[in-house]
């Protein structure tokens, strides 16, 4: 007998950053251990930034775009106002080329 998949199909909240990102704001929120939490959030924020570089190419996603998408995603349980989020977010995240203006051979 064939059993049928289930698929995921809950509705994504930001396209942008996809399900999977979605998913770890879910359990870092849910997670008792504050410093646990803190590089999990961290993570997360590396993560955002980097996939909001190569979904808006022409762009760079603030800190402030982050830390309040963070908040959005995590309805409030999660929170970025933590000294060490900020000196992660000063660090350099390597770009991504642009394929723009590049032609296949």
């Amino acid at each position: 007998m064939e059993e049928i998949l289930k698929y995921n199909s809950s509705p994504i909240r930001m396209r942008n950053y996809g399900r999977i990102l979605q998913e770890m704001i879910a359990v870092a929120a849910t997670e008792q251990d504050e410093a646990t939490r803190k590089k999990m959030t961290i993570f997360i924020a590396r993560s955002m930034r980097c996939k909001n570089m190569a979904w808006n190419k022409d762009q760079e996603a603030g800190m402030a775009r982050i830390k309040q998408d963070i908040l959005t995603l995590s309805e409030g349980r999660l929170s970025c106002d933590f000294p060490e989020f900020e000196a992660e977010y000063q660090r350099n995240v390597p770009n991504i080329p642009s394929q723009q203006g590049k032609k296949k051979k």
